[in-house]
């Protein structure tokens, strides 16, 4: 039998990447998705967001596998799309066993922690950290009254060490990392476990689908085609890690073969953080 079978899994940042994966990963090993992206762009952040389009081409992808799709598009930096968002996953499905928070940006960034603006400090922290917390906080009561669920945060390598020009999504990321460890204290009692992702440097997929990476490289002055192989040689197994090796991670820990994991923070890194 699946490990998720007749499970319902709410994942943010749905629309392509890491969160694409893990949304198609929880689907083919049995569960329901519910699938949340902004569906569009924000003005201050210097790469196209995910889309409706991919948003919709994620829900396709997880229902091949017979799975139930349920399509949110709703912005993590909003309180009210977070309550919405939660509120149409129970009217379908009844319950939410389990989230992942994904959604995430990697820019504005590039600059010392004295040039950058507080709007751009804001921003990062706004969607990096905050909205985690808002999902957390919405999605919480449910799963109290279930005695049940499990919440995965994406965060980073960044939530472990620091990188020099990325001031806002370094604290952002190890703030994520303090949440996870606080928020899984305080929801051990329902029986709620909660943890934290630190991947590497993950693969961008396909030009239209997702340039995080990219864009990092460009914050760091890294250029042209051959940006994967300057992240590369900072890897310990030689290779990139890709979205998929995030979500394999991502369904142990919400499956129940990882009943006693919670307060964690899991490299999915290469060892990158052991060096």
């Amino acid at each position: 039998m699946s490990s998720l079978v007749d499970r319902t899994v709410l994942i943010t940042g749905a629309a392509r990447g890491i969160g694409r994966a893990c949304a198609v990963a929880c689907a083919a090993e049995g569960a329901d998705v519910a699938l949340m992206d902004i569906g569009g762009d924000c003005e201050a952040v210097p790469y196209q967001l995910g889309s409706i389009s991919q948003l919709h081409a994620t829900a396709d992808q997880c229902r091949s596998f017979g799975a139930s799709a349920l399509v949110l598009t709703g912005d993590v930096r909003s309180s009210r799309d977070c309550c919405a968002t939660v509120q149409r996953t129970l009217e379908r499905y009844g319950k939410c066993d389990a989230l992942i928070n994904s959604a995430g940006i990697a820019a504005p960034s590039g600059s010392a922690v004295h040039e950058m603006t507080e709007s751009q400090w804001s921003l990062m922290l706004d969607v990096n950290l905050s909205g985690a917390w808002r999902m957390i906080h919405e999605v919480a009561p449910a799963m109290i009254h279930a005695r049940h669920g499990s919440v995965v945060n994406v965060a980073s390598t960044a939530g472990l060490v620091a990188y020099r020009n990325f001031a806002a999504y370094v604290a952002a990321k190890h703030g994520l990392v303090g949440l996870s460890k606080a928020a899984a204290l305080d929801l051990a009692p329902f029986r709620i476990r909660v943890n934290a992702l630190c991947p590497g440097s993950v693969r961008d997929t396909e030009a239209t689908e997702g340039r995080m990476l990219r864009e990092i490289a460009k914050s760091l002055g890294l250029g042209g085609e051959d940006h994967e192989a300057a992240f590369i040689q900072s890897q310990p197994m030689n290779s990139l890690i890709e979205p998929q090796d995030v979500a394999d991670a991502a369904v142990w820990l919400v499956s129940d073969g990882s009943t006693q994991m919670t307060g964690t923070a899991l490299p999915v890194d290469g060892g990158f953080s052991a060096k």
